[in-house]
C-alpha cells in the first residue's frame, strides 16, 4: 500500500504523493542554538530522520534541509550575557548540536541554514507583503504581518480570528506566544539598544529606498525565507513539534502564501511533546535533560532511539531514567543477538519485509514494526544468514547501526569461570555448575548453553 501520514493541515491519514514523482522536498525545524539541544528537541529531530531514512528506503530522493536559528531574541539575549559576539556564540552552540546529532546517528541534512546567511532573502519577501498590503511599516521602522488580511490564517492551527478574545488584536513583537494572544506579528524588527550591535541595514540588501529601518528578522520569517530559496514555493513536507504549530508554521504559512500566492506545504507532519516524570522539561523543576545528561550516566545514546520507537509519533511520551535503563538493556540484548548470528549476509525475507512496510507505512507505526525484531530472532525457520540480512536491511530505518557493532570482549576471570562450569557440568556437577552460573552472572555477564557449546554475553 502506500505511505499514509496524518496531515496535522486536515487532521486526517493521507496517502503521501509528493509533488515531484520519485522526489520529495523536506525542511525540519531545526535548533535555535542558544543551547545545548534537550531531550524533547531530539525527539523531533530523531521522528525526521526516521521519516527521512524511511523516505530513502522506499526509493524516494529526499532533498532535506533544515535550519540553524542563528538570530532570534533567545540567541541576542544569551550571546549579550555572556559578552561574545553573536557568531562566536552560536557556533559553539551548532557545533555541539552537530556532536549530538552523530550520537543519535541522525542522517546529516542535504543542507543545514543559517538564518544569518538568509537575511536578503527574508527582506525580499518582507518588501513584497508590504507592496500587496499583507504587512505594513511601523513609525519606528518595524514591520508587522496583519493577519486580519490572511484569508485563511489560522487553518493549522484550527482556530478563528473572529473567536480570539476581545481586543486582543495588536502587535507582537515577542517571537513565542500562545493562541490567546495571537496579533499581528513582527516580520521584522527595528533597532534597539538591547540589541547590542547586532543588526541589519536593509538599504545594503534592497535595490531601492526601502522604509524599513535598521534592524534585525522576525524568528517565522526565516524559515519561509530558507525553506522557499532551498526548495521552491510550493514543497512536501515540514516537520517539527506540535509546539511548532502555534504561532510558528502558522505565520509561516500566512506570510509564505500571501507573498507567493501559491500552497505552501503539501504535508504538515508533528510529534508529540515528551514529558520528564509526568511533566514539562523545566531547570527548575530539576526533571531538565540534554543528551550530554545522558551520556554522563553512561547510557548508550542509540538506546533513546529504540525507547522512542516504542511509542508512536504521534503520542505523548513520559521520560523516566528507568525506562531509558530498560531500553538500553534491551538494546545490548539486540546487539549481542545479532553479533550471534554469525558473519554470514544471505537473503532478506519477504514475508517480514512485507510485514515491515505495512506496519511503516501505516503512519510510522514504529512500535509494531520494532516488534518484528524480536520475532525475525525467534523465528527458527530463518537461517542465521537470513536473520541477518533481514535485520540489517530493516537498520537502514532504525538506525541502530547494528553492523558497526562489535562483539564485545568478555574479560579473563569470565572466561576462567565459564570454562570451569563447562569442566562441572562435564562431570555432572550441576551444584556447581548453577553456583558458577550466578557468579558470571553477579559480574555482569551471562552464559548460554547451545549445540556449538556456551555462549557469553553482556546482560
Amino acid at each position: 500500500m502506500p505511505l499514509r501520514i496524518h496531515n496535522t493541515l486536515s487532521r486526517k491519514i493521507e496517502d503521501f504523493e509528493p509533488i515531484d514523482h520519485g522526489k520529495v522536498g523536506l525542511y525540519t525545524c531545526g535548533p535555535t542554538v542558544y543551547d545545548y539541544a534537550h531531550i524533547g528537541n531530539f525527539r523531533a529531530y530523531i521522528f525526521g530522520d526516521m521519516l527521512k531514512r524511511f523516505l530513502q528506503y522506499s526509493t524516494y530522493k529526499v532533498n532535506h534541509i533544515m535550519n540553524i536559528t542563528d538570530i532570534d531574541d533567545k540567541t541576542i539575549k544569551n550571546s549579550i550575557e555572556n559578552k561574545k559576539s553573536l557568531k562566536e556564540f552560536t557556533e559553539f552552540y551548532t557545533k555541539a548540536f552537530f556532536k549530538d546529532r552523530d550520537l543519535l546517528n541522525i542522517l546529516p541534512a542535504s543542507k543545514y541554514t543559517y538564518a544569518t546567511d538568509y537575511v536578503k532573502e527574508m527582506l525580499k519577501i518582507i518588501e513584497t507583503l508590504i507592496e500587496k498590503e499583507y504587512a505594513y511599516i511601523e513609525k519606528d521602522g518595524s514591520v508587522y504581518f496583519d493577519i486580519k488580511k490572511a484569508q485563511n490564517y489560522g487553518k493549522l492551527s484550527h482556530f478563528k480570528i473572529s473567536e480570539l478574545k476581545e481586543n486582543a488584536l495588536g502587535r507582537l513583537k515577542k517571537d513565542e506566544y500562545e493562541k490567546e494572544n495571537a496579533q499581528d506579528f513582527a516580520l521584522w524588527k527595528a533597532y534597539d539598544e538591547s540589541d547590542g550591535d547586532i543588526f541589519w541595514e536593509p538599504k545594503e540588501f534592497l535595490d531601492n529606498d526601502t522604509k524599513i529601518s535598521r534592524g534585525r528578522p522576525g524568528w517565522h520569517i526565516e524559515c519561509s525565507a530558507m525553506s522557499i530559496e532551498n526548495l521552491g514555493e510550493s514543497f512536501d513536507l515540514h516537520l517539527g513539534g506540535v509546539d511548532n504549530i502555534f504561532p510558528h508554521h502558522e505565520n509561516e504559512i500566512a506570510q509564505s502564501e500571501c507573498a507567493t500566492g501559491k500552497n505552501f506545504v503539501k504535508y504538515w507532519m508533528h510529534n508529540e511533546f515528551l514529558l520528564v516524570d509526568g511533566k514539562k522539561m523545566s531547570k527548575s523543576a530539576g526533571n531538565f535533560y540534554t543528551l550530554r545528561d545522558l551520556v554522563d550516566k553512561n547510557v548508550n545514546s542509540i538506546a533513546f532511539r529504540m525507547w522512542l520507537y516504542s511509542a508512536h509519533y504521534r503520542t505523548l511520551v513520559n521520560f523516566s531514567i528507568e525506562a531509558l535503563q530498560a531500553s538500553e538493556t534491551a538494546l545490548k540484548r539486540l546487539y549481542n543477538a545479532y553479533n550471534a548470528l554469525g558473519g554470514a549476509y544471505n537473503e532478506v525475507s519477504q514475508v517480514y519485509k512485507d510485514r515491515f512496510m505495512g506496519y511503516m507505512e501505516d503512519d510510522l507505526d514504529t512500535p509494531r514494526a520494532l516488534a518484528l525484531v524480536w520475532e525475525i530472532l525467534k523465528d527458527d525457520s530463518l537461517s542465521n544468514a537470513d536473520k541477518k540480512s533481514t535485520l540489517s536491511d530493516f537498520d537502514k530505518v532504525f538506525g541502530f547501526s547494528l553492523d558497526d557493532q562489535k562483539e564485545e570482549e568478555i574479560p579473563d576471570e569470565v572466561l576462567d569461570l565459564a570454562q570451569e562450569r563447562e569442566d562441572a557440568r562435564a562431570e555432572k556437577d550441576w551444584s556447581k555448575s548453577d553456583e558458577l552460573r550466578d557468579k558470571i552472572k553477579s559480574l555482569g555477564y551471562e552464559v548460554k548453553d547451545t549445540d556449538q557449546g556456551h555462549k557469553i554475553s553482556k546482560i
